[in-house]
């Protein structure tokens, strides 16, 4: 490796040829302030906020995308960078919004930090500014224009790390504008809901739709008995809201927390996740042993991951399960079964799932997933970063509540269910019970390592009662893009995929936490350590495969007779078809 030597702010240093300006300011613990620039994104030097000193040229350069070179020396700080700075971020600031106080992102936002952190006190300038309506047709995420920088994270996010390319820059000058082609409306884009614009985004440019006063609304109505399902990949985040470190897994005070806003009954979705893996490990060996669907199956659980291969690869939907998710298996058990056994009128059930994913917002929505009324099953979806806010505003101290359990007949879960959350845990789990289901006993290693796959794409070969079983893991939907289009050419065969739209999977979901505020995404290192979390549940679960859950065996037992059966397919499965943007 070659080695450049620099100085920067009168530190002699060695770096690697190739690095730029501010990875080697930030190796030795300078902070470069930044905009634009984002670690899992291409370099698009728009935001200049990041602009230093470089001996010997005539201009400031942008540190995020400049090189160094040999004997190159910079200054990061002097009273000359300090006002440019701050005349920079003036600039952004007199066409933005005056609306701090009343903003989602109000102590969250990364331009409201650096105006702070550069001592901008005032709008210098009054004048014309950006007047785009809000873009809220979307079943998912809202669009707020106004409060667009033009960064460019979102869409290199869509384009880059999920290849739906929704997004682009339109215009010129000060009507410049970040929308879906033709200026469309979201709802009538080719945007599979999966948030990642969100999780990107610097402002409030994006958020998610808000069903926070519907719920508000439920838990105050008498006459509705509402009812919570928790996703895995919440426990393993939620902490981040209230101080904790990414990956602290927080259960049983979380459960005490949502008892505490009025629900009546907690569910665990973990428990749905049990009986997802025992629907697809059966549909799974039905297609290897008897044909009876094509090959490879594709996991259905992750709904932008579905909304992509509905609009840009129908020709796999017949390959999907026909699962649904464990949040839709949940609230469908939830106003039939439960109902039944607790004497309820369907009706008057209020479901609320808190989900890690925006698109579970679309998902709920969906026509597929409804009764025979044409009634949702669920009835409002509350993201990680919602549930948080609305503990607060009740004044919930959640760290000082004592520990709580989820609620029976549906709060009893196993460790596979725990590690749906992140990817490669949906294929894990799946394994534990199809090599139950094949071997005929209990296995002597319950962990396969071999799929976990934060890193975006996996590909494993296992033999299994001398079966040899191709599975790819895929999370991130550019990845999901390779793998389809390598099967469509013939240059790769599989048994099993999973696929997850969000990069790693439901633990960095469109709803997830913002990073601390001060702190620049280091999206791998949270990603991993919320997936940690996960693992070290299902470490900890007395059972640890689906098909040892003993409140799984009993509804088969009493209600569903068994995997794959009329009552199951029923109740437990849903369909796919094509769906392209409106006029298309």
């Amino acid at each position: 490796m070659t080695m450049v030597n620099i100085k920067i702010d009168g530190k002699e240093l060695s770096v690697a040829d190739g690095t730029t300006i501010m990875q080697a300011a930030d190796g030795i613990g300078i902070n470069i302030p930044r905009l634009c620039y984002h670690p899992d994104l291409s370099l698009e030097g728009a935001c200049r906020v990041c602009i230093v000193e470089v001996v010997g040229m005539p201009f400031y350069m942008a540190s995020c995308s400049v090189k160094v070179w040999e004997g190159m020396e910079v200054r990061t700080c002097s009273p000359e960078i300090r006002q440019a700075r701050r005349d920079i971020i003036e600039l952004i600031l007199d066409n933005h919004p005056k609306d701090c106080q009343t903003c989602q992102r109000d102590g969250q936002c990364e331009l409201q930090r650096l105006a702070y952190s550069h001592g901008v006190r005032e709008r210098l300038f009054e004048g014309k500014r950006k007047n785009f309506p809000i873009d809220s047709s979307s079943k998912s995420v809202v669009r707020n224009a106004n409060k667009c920088i033009l960064c460019g994270r979102c869409f290199r996010v869509c384009e880059e790390v999920q290849s739906v390319s929704n997004l682009c820059q339109q215009g010129r000058g000060f009507d410049t504008v970040v929308a879906p082609a033709h200026m469309a409306n979201m709802d009538e884009s080719v945007c599979i809901q999966c948030g990642q614009c969100i999780n990107v985004c610097p402002t409030a440019a994006f958020l998610e739709q808000d069903h926070t006063e519907r719920v508000w609304q439920a838990i105050a109505d008498p006459n509705k008995l509402v009812v919570f399902q928790v996703a895995p990949s919440i426990r393993a985040a939620i902490g981040e809201g209230f101080g904790l470190e990414p990956g602290t897994p927080v259960v049983g005070q979380m459960v005490a927390a949502i008892r505490r806003l009025g629900a009546d009954v907690v569910f665990d979705t973990d428990f749905s996740a049990d009986l997802t893996i025992m629907e697809e490990a059966n549909e799974f060996l039905e297609r290897v042993t008897k044909g009876t669907g094509p090959l490879p199956l594709l996991t259905s659980c992750s709904p932008g991951w579905v909304s992509f291969v509905e609009k840009f690869y129908p020709e796999f939907i017949s390959n999907c399960s026909s699962c649904k998710s464990p949040m839709s298996m949940m609230s469908t058990l939830v106003k039939t079964w439960y109902a039944e056994k607790q004497g309820i009128d369907p009706k008057k059930i209020y479901n609320v799932g808190i989900m890690p994913c925006t698109a579970k917002k679309y998902e709920m929505a969906r026509p597929e997933l409804t009764d025979k009324d044409g009634d949702p099953y669920t009835d409002a979806v509350l993201t990680t970063r919602e549930l948080i806010w609305m503990i607060k505003c009740y004044g919930i101290d959640m760290l000082a509540l004592p520990e709580e359990e989820f609620d029976s007949p549906m709060g009893l879960a196993t460790g596979a269910g725990d590690i749906f959350g992140t990817t490669g845990g949906v294929m894990e789990a799946a394994l534990r019970t199809a090599a139950f289901k094949l071997t005929g006993k209990p296995l002597e290693q319950l962990e396969f390592k071999e799929v976990r796959a934060v890193e975006g794409l996996r590909e494993v070969t296992l033999n299994i009662a001398d079966t040899e079983i191709r599975l790819a893991v895929a999370n991130g939907l550019d990845n999901a893009r390779t793998i389809l289009e390598s099967i469509k050419n013939g240059e790769k065969d599989y048994h099993l995929i999973e696929m997850m739209a969000c990069p790693g999977g439901c633990i960095n979901g469109g709803g997830q936490p913002y990073p601390p505020t001060g702190q620049y995404v280091l999206n791998k290192e949270i990603r991993a350590k919320r997936a940690e979390a996960l693992y070290k549940l299902d470490k900890g679960r007395k059972q640890r495969c689906s098909h040892e859950n003993p409140d799984i065996i009993n509804l088969y037992e009493t209600y569903l007779g068994e995997p794959g059966s009329h009552k199951a397919h029923e109740l437990l499965h849903t369909s796919y078809k094509p769906r392209y943007p409106r006029g298309v």
